[in-house]
């Protein structure tokens, strides 16, 4: 009862902050013609209730694509669907085709935030809960405190609850497939996973840790028995998931070619915005976009995010374990992040909410890594007029999760699981303390972010360089993402096979 006590306590925390942040403005608030991404999650509404299912990926005199046109998988399209139903119960003027292009409103406003925080409550949250007190080691505290420092992330609350976006349901989604596999439910984890890649495309960050895994898991029961009959029984899942969220697509060839094309936009080129991958980070010194072709951009970017999520995934597939996969699964989302094409500043929300699921074992690396996402948004935020949020979030994720992880204290070599590096290491450097300069870099790190969010919110930067400060934000957070990337490589690369699941020795038992 005590134990149930304390998780609704810390759920109904994460509610309050959700709906504190909500309070405040949305992406693209009064500001015509386009607005922003409430107004697009609101014109897909009106959409998929006023037109027929042909035509919502077609552009017709009724579906202009070039205003906010659907650019997500058929399931996104149904959640759309279902609160269009919803809202025009409520008031038609929400929904009413053309009419209500732009509507801005109180109640609207109300309506829209509450559709983000139930689907909160029904599909994210739930996931947590069960990941923390089901797959996390430790005490109840432990658990408990993982439990709260999930729920308070500031990057996925400030860009759903304040920006205005439904990650939540395609990361809530991936949670429940985590879930499934670690409970030893693959079937059930692969329906998940498959309807969250069916929510958004950007899961594909994340499908080759679960093809890896699962295949592996296969592999290891062997192909010709047990292993054969689990992969058919996982691969009719995922093909059967798949037929019934495309269903009304599959009818017409040039349907389903469509919505593939809507998905993949490849003609918008390698980046738009200040984003902290690497070539957004390398145009500041060689003008890619514009010496490159963009079908040789397309393969360049397409080498090199396979050349960096191969080790992971081959290690992954000789060595299936639940803690393998949770490595993976953020060197995977992290690398895909930093080296693919056409990546948004909101697509490290794909990277932090693996990582989150590694805060209880590697904490500091974890907060840096968190508190990095959220800092590399900042641009996009103060667009969004989201600065008092950003901060008040931000810090308060610091402090607490600092102070019930005891994340400071958890820097050994051992703790970081980064002992094979450390001894190969001070063969040429013993007298090296690496702990301490990760704390002092750590340190470091809080110091520029807090002196770049300052920089950017109070003072305008020179008028030759407009741009000044989103790209030094995007650098700062770049370098931290790549050294993450290295980090966990070198975790999961060098973990010995003699680790279980959850990174404890495995007991031999004698004979």
């Amino acid at each position: 009862m005590e134990n149930w006590s304390l998780v609704s306590l810390c759920v109904l925390l994460g509610l309050t902050t959700r709906w504190t942040v909500s309070l405040n403005t949305y992406s693209g608030t009064s500001k015509p013609p386009m607005f922003g991404d409430y107004e697009a999650q609101r014109h897909w509404q009106e959409v998929t209730y006023n037109l027929p299912v042909q035509q919502w990926y077609f552009n017709t005199t009724d579906n202009n694509l070039n205003y906010w046109g659907l650019d997500y998988p058929p399931l996104t399209a149904f959640h759309s669907l279902l609160c269009a139903h919803i809202a025009q119960l409520i008031n038609p003027e929400w929904v009413e085709l053309h009419k209500s292009r732009g509507y801005e409103s109180p109640a609207h406003k109300l309506f829209m935030r509450a559709t983000v925080i139930i689907a909160d409550i029904l599909i994210y949250i739930p996931a947590v809960v069960l990941y923390c007190f089901y797959l996390t080691d430790g005490s109840t505290r432990r658990k408990v405190s993982t439990l709260l420092c999930i729920l308070l992330y500031p990057g996925l609350i400030l860009i759903d609850h304040g920006h205005f976006q439904y990650n939540s349901v395609s990361l809530g989604l991936a949670l429940w497939g985590v879930l499934g596999l670690g409970l030893g439910w693959d079937l059930l984890g692969s329906l998940a996973f498959t309807l969250a890649l069916n929510y958004k495309q950007m899961e594909l960050y994340h499908s080759l840790p679960f093809f890896c895994y699962l295949l592996g898991k296969c592999a290891k029961k062997g192909l010709t028995h047990k292993g054969l009959i689990l992969l058919l029984k996982i691969s009719v899942t995922v093909v059967a998931t798949f037929a019934v969220c495309w269903l009304p697509f599959l009818s017409d060839p040039q349907q389903s070619l469509q919505v593939v094309r809507r998905l993949f936009p490849v003609g918008r080129g390698l980046f738009e915005d200040k984003v902290a991958n690497t070539w957004c980070s390398l145009n500041v010194l060689i003008k890619i976009r514009a010496q490159l072709s963009s079908e040789t951009q397309l393969y360049l970017s397409l080498a090199a995010t396979l050349l960096a999520v191969l080790p992971s995934s081959v290690k992954l597939l000789m060595n299936p374990t639940f803690w393998q996969f949770k490595l993976a699964l953020v060197n995977s989302s992290l690398a895909f992040f930093l080296f693919s094409f056409q990546v948004h500043e909101k697509s490290i929300l794909l990277a932090a909410c693996p990582v989150c699921l590694l805060i209880n074992e590697l904490p500091l690396m974890a907060i840096w890594f968190l508190l990095t996402s959220t800092f590399s948004m900042l641009p996009l935020l103060l667009k969004d007029g989201l600065l008092l949020p950003y901060a008040v979030t931000s810090l308060a994720f610091l402090f607490l999760s600092l102070y019930l992880l005891s994340a400071l204290d958890r820097v050994t070599v051992d703790d970081l699981r980064i002992g094979p590096y450390v001894r190969l290491y001070r063969t040429c450097f013993p007298t090296i303390n690496i702990p301490l300069i990760i704390k002092w870099k750590f340190a470091f790190f809080l110091l520029a972010m807090a002196g770049l969010s300052f920089t950017s919110a109070a003072l305008e930067p020179p008028a030759n360089l407009p741009d000044l400060f989103p790209v030094l934000v995007s650098l700062c957070a770049y370098f931290q993402f790549l050294g993450c990337l290295v980090y966990f490589n070198v975790v999961q690369l060098m973990e010995s096979p003699s680790v279980d699941d959850r990174g404890k020795k495995n007991k031999v038992k004698k004979p």
